[in-house]
């Protein structure tokens, strides 16, 4: 059986421990050094990185995220095993976790480890398709006569490297197409690698829940509930053109899927569209205050995020839903694209003042769309607002004085709100 060490990277034959360093950390798959195709994902990114820059965390459970009116944006697995999970409202994890370290987002830094986890992706494929900060596909087919070993030994090589040169760990998963790469990667979080070969396909994905596929939630769920499908085999049964009259283009992908089938190719330039950020609230609320206070932090969030990954946008966004899960989207086009999170708030409460009283609300966002270079951004000034070039310099300052000494070296009056 084709095993590797994932400890000190040495290839074997069979084993339960390595005989050169002693770990057990031992990987065996029949077609370990044939698959190609990788789905990474760090292990609660922003917490782990939280805890790397502050020992005194290790142990402790870190929730990253806003005040009790906000969401969890990740949890440590400390938090985890206590029940806390990604988008819960914060009162409720703070129920199931008292003792909890909330911390706020610090965009910059975790930026700042994703570009370092790239750059060492990179050594290995030009063949990346990032998804987010903290997770990305790899195709690293024909790179084993490059690099003169296969993939699974440069997978291992690169989380080990992660975790010696960056402190941060993630989990790999491996196997012969996208769909399966990232259903494998979630397998044995954290400090994972698991491999789905192809000969094991159908049987692996049986008796498994279609809630595993990407994209299936609730209302997805609950939709599949009404015909009787909730496992791959109950999909099995089903015909593509049957799949395809009930449930559209969705049918016939999960009649693909189901059979273990994913064509699509890792695409090292797939565009990101837009870059946006919303909040679920405790409780519904029409206080202006409170909306405009979220609202400002959003648009920092957003124009952070445009900033780290070198973009602008020409579209400003404003989504609102209000109690009774009714949606009011609105969005207005620039004269120039902008980065500036002075920009996206002004326009966005322009917007949400057009809307007028239509609340109380439950969730609110805003966001940047129709992406360009940075190199395209606030170019004119705006003759109806000659405070706008002196608002974009001190915003500019703002942020090299958070970069040197942290994001809340400065923080606005409405971001207290």
């Amino acid at each position: 059986m084709p095993s590797l060490c994932r400890d000190c990277l040495v290839r074997l034959e069979n084993g339960r421990r390595c005989p050169h360093c002693g770990s057990p950390r031992i990987l065996s798959h029949p077609e370990l050094f044939d698959l190609t195709i990788a789905h990474m994902d760090c292990d609660a990114f922003y917490a782990s990185v939280e805890k790397r820059d502050n020992p005194d965390l290790a142990d402790k459970p870190v929730i990253i995220g806003g005040g009790r009116r906000g969401v969890v944006s990740t949890a440590c697995y400390v938090a985890r095993i206590r029940g806390v999970k990604s988008a819960m409202p914060m009162f409720q994890a703070l129920k199931l976790c008292p003792d909890a370290v909330v911390i706020k987002p610090r965009m910059s830094v975790y930026v700042d480890a994703s570009r370092a986890i790239r750059a060492m992706m990179d050594e290995l494929t030009p063949a990346i398709e990032p998804l987010s900060l903290d997770e990305a596909f790899l195709d690293l087919t024909g790179t084993e006569r490059l690099h003169g070993q296969p993939p699974a030994v440069m997978l291992a090589g690169l989380v080990k490297r992660m975790k010696d040169e960056l402190g941060l760990t993630g989990s790999i998963g491996l196997s012969h197409n996208k769909f399966l790469a990232k259903v494998a990667s979630d397998l044995d979080k954290p400090r994972g690698f698991s491999v789905i070969g192809k000969a094991e396909t159908g049987d692996f994905l049986y008796d498994k829940p279609v809630r595993l596929i990407w994209g299936i939630g609730p209302a997805a769920q609950a939709s599949l509930d009404k015909v009787g499908i909730r496992l791959f085999s109950d999909l099995l049964r089903w015909e593509k053109a049957d799949l395809t009259a009930r449930f559209g283009s969705m049918g016939e992908r999960l009649w693909h899927l189901a059979r273990g089938q994913d064509r699509r190719r890792v695409s090292a330039h797939e565009p990101i569209k837009s870059i946006s950020n919303e909040t679920t609230f405790f409780e519904d609320t029409s206080s202006i205050d409170i909306l405009d206070g979220h609202l400002w932090r959003m648009a920092e969030k957003v124009a952070d995020r445009a900033k780290a990954r070198e973009l602008a946008g020409r579209v400003v966004t404003l989504k609102l839903k209000r109690a009774d899960h009714s949606a009011i989207t609105r969005r207005i086009t620039l004269r120039d694209a902008t980065q500036m999170a002075d920009t996206v708030y002004r326009t966005a409460r322009e917007l949400f003042d057009q809307v007028g009283d239509q609340g109380p609300y439950r969730l609110l966002g805003c966001g940047l769309s129709h992406l360009c270079p940075e190199s395209e951004a606030d170019k004119s000034g705006d003759l109806l607002d000659p405070g706008a070039g002196k608002r974009s310099e001190a915003e500019r300052a703002t942020d090299k004085i958070r970069q040197k000494f942290g994001d809340d070296a400065i923080i606005k009056g409405r971001a207290l709100r």
